[in-house]
């Protein structure tokens, strides 16, 4: 995979505030980066920044090895934009929109026209091109909006909350739409939900005040929190005082932790130390129908947990 996109030092000041604080990453053709954090974090001012709708107080962005500083008109015709909210003209109808952004990228006559049918086609809009804006489905309106940043096909596509008001159906699409133009391109998706990351990324970074905390792939993420190699089993509530002690004094458990559930069951995690596998030495007591087990499942990690970590202990 090459470099498609380089950030170098990136620092946005308003102010006293420092909103970006020397932020640095790059991203390789072929790489679906979920770019994540909590309201307030920086991440759609370093999108901006990114795609020179807004000026860097220190540092630089490079695509396709034009600097947007530099050469700030090369960078756009390199790079399709998704932001934050889709904006567009609510008077205007999808297909004069689309027109109007071909027309801006350069597009005339038979390639125009071919040009606003794929990407009518790939968002899945066609029966809304003639409805104006302003009357569409919050989710209709995203998709527009993302039909204009994959106009051209660009090499970089910088997504902010592409799924955000769409149905499950919808999301599933446009998940789909993305992992497959992945192939050919280098993808930054900002986004709330985390489920994202596990759907579409190959990596992810959670930047919290400004400042990137954490970056690695799904798993390497999911492998730093505490339920990462866990092992649930799910039993009878009686059973519980019994099996809870039997895990406690395995060597390799940490410490567990009960749920109640329903219908006379509960489920008991037990944590491993430093994060080893120990399902070898929990089905030996899974396999004693004395205890009543009537489940046995390995955690992943959760991302809900790790987001939380980085970013609510981090100054």
């Amino acid at each position: 995979m090459s470099e498609m996109l380089s950030i170098r030092n990136l620092s946005k000041r308003f102010g006293p505030i420092h909103a970006v604080d020397n932020v640095s990453f790059s991203v390789k053709r072929g790489e679906v980066l979920g770019f994540l954090g909590p309201n307030g974090a920086g991440k759609s001012t370093t999108m901006k920044m990114i795609t020179g709708f807004l000026a860097p107080t220190s540092g630089t962005a490079v695509v396709c090895d034009h600097d947007v500083l530099k050469e700030p008109v090369a960078v756009k015709a390199k790079i399709g934009y998704l932001p934050e909210g889709a904006p567009a003209y609510p008077d205007m109808t999808p297909a004069a929109f689309l027109g109007f952004i071909a027309g801006i990228r350069g597009y005339s006559g038979g390639k125009k026209d071919a040009r606003i049918e794929r990407a009518a086609r790939l968002v899945q809009i066609e029966d809304v091109m003639n409805q104006p804006i302003d009357t569409l489905s919050k989710g209709f309106k995203r998709r527009v909006g993302l039909a204009q940043a994959i106009l051209h096909d660009p090499e970089v596509l910088i997504l902010d909350e592409p799924t955000d008001g769409l149905d499950p159906n919808q999301k599933h699409e446009v998940r789909t739409l993305i992992q497959n133009m992945a192939r050919d391109k280098a993808i930054i998706i900002s986004t709330h939900i985390l489920e994202e990351v596990d759907a579409v990324c190959t990596r992810a970074i959670i930047i919290s005040r400004g400042r990137v905390v954490l970056d690695g792939t799904p798993d390497q993420l999911a492998a730093r929190s505490r339920y990462h190699n866990a092992v649930s089993v799910v039993l009878k509530a009686r059973a519980v005082p019994v099996v809870e002690t039997l895990l406690r004094s395995l060597p390799a458990v940490a410490e567990t932790e009960k749920v109640d559930g329903m219908d006379g069951l509960a489920c008991v995690t037990a944590f491993a130390k430093g994060g080893r596998p120990i399902i070898a030495e929990i089905s030996q007591i899974a396999r004693d129908p004395a205890n009543t087990i009537e489940e046995v499942r390995v955690e992943r990690g959760r991302l809900d947990e790790v987001f939380r970590t980085v970013t609510e202990t981090r100054g």
